[in-house]
């Protein structure tokens, strides 16, 4: 769901972590550990609309591996998890826009002395840098827009619902306190510390989520992400739950296997209004563009062994 919801959610971490480094529980200390469930059994959505609010679910609950279970057909599942220890995908990680960065991030954040590093790198370049801050933001959010209407591999529906979520992102990070280095102290010791619990290599870059393998990489991941958000909220005031709590879907029109889905929800005090498909596979309904993404992850030669799509 590059385009769809959660990566509408995961966009606003994206922008403060790639500023910043170039849920855990409200009153928890920055360096204790945060809970997440374990990758939970639930059967896969019988209704058009369940396809989002199962996924909601999972991204709550921060289970990384239920949420990968669900989003796909069972069989692409098990050719994405073969596929994650050939090194040929890192799908669902995809949907996030620092998939590409994590590794890195990691590394970075598990450093020794990282947390001074970081520090001292942000009152260098970000400390009471407010008006070089907010003219950045609103540059980024002006070439994101412009990259939206014009990349080929938008639909109308998709490129609509980026814009909509392109300007929510915009307002409220010229208006978060990202210079502020109290917070940005409180943010990165919090990483750091999540990052060192992980168990991920950092340093052995995608060699390490091979090593370990889908069903024990994205647990492993799902506490970082959850302390990201966490951070997000406590520190600059973004709370990603509040969307996905207050997330509002309704069936626009079924056709045999197919579907079409209205998502409204607000993120950060701005009103989204969306259009997405979903599509009937074995019974079972599933975000296409999702399903889609996951097969193409998988590269040329994927198709061997796949069951028939509507």
């Amino acid at each position: 769901m590059t385009r769809s919801l959660p990566h509408r959610l995961a966009l606003l971490a994206g922008l403060l972590g790639a500023l910043l480094a170039g849920g855990c529980q409200r009153d928890a200390t920055p360096s204790s550990a945060i809970a997440v469930a374990p990758a939970a059994r639930v059967a896969p959505a019988t209704r058009p609309i369940d396809a989002v609010l199962l996924l909601r679910d999972r991204l709550l609950a921060r289970d990384g591996a239920g949420f990968a279970r669900l989003a796909v057909p069972p069989g692409l599942h098990a050719r994405l998890a073969s596929g994650w220890s050939a090194g040929r995908t890192r799908w669902p990680l995809d949907e996030l826009p620092l998939d590409a960065r994590l590794p890195k991030m990691l590394a970075a954040l598990q450093q020794k002395d990282a947390q001074s590093t970081l520090i001292a790198t942000f009152d260098r370049q970000f400390k009471g840098a407010d008006r070089d801050i907010d003219q950045t933001l609103r540059t980024l959010v002006v070439f994101g827009g412009e990259y939206v209407q014009k990349a080929p591999d938008y639909t109308a529906a998709e490129r609509e619902h980026v814009v909509q979520a392109i300007a929510a992102v915009g307002d409220w990070a010229v208006a978060a306190p990202l210079s502020d280095p109290a917070r940005a102290r409180r943010f990165f010791t919090a990483l750091v510390a999540a990052a060192q619990r992980s168990g991920i290599d950092g340093k052995a870059g995608n060699a390490a989520f091979a090593r370990l393998g889908m069903d024990d990489s994205l647990p492993r991941l799902s506490p970082f992400l959850a302390t990201l958000l966490a951070q997000l909220r406590d520190q600059y005031g973004l709370d990603l739950d509040a969307s996905l709590r207050g997330l509002d879907v309704r069936l626009l029109e079924q056709t045999g296997d197919s579907a079409r889905l209205r998502l409204r929800y607000t993120l950060a005090g701005r009103p989204i209004d969306a259009i997405v498909p979903v599509v009937r596979i074995d019974g079972h309904w599933y975000l296409a563009d999702f399903v889609g993404r996951a097969e193409a992850s998988l590269g040329p030669g994927a198709d061997a062994g796949k069951p028939a799509s509507p």
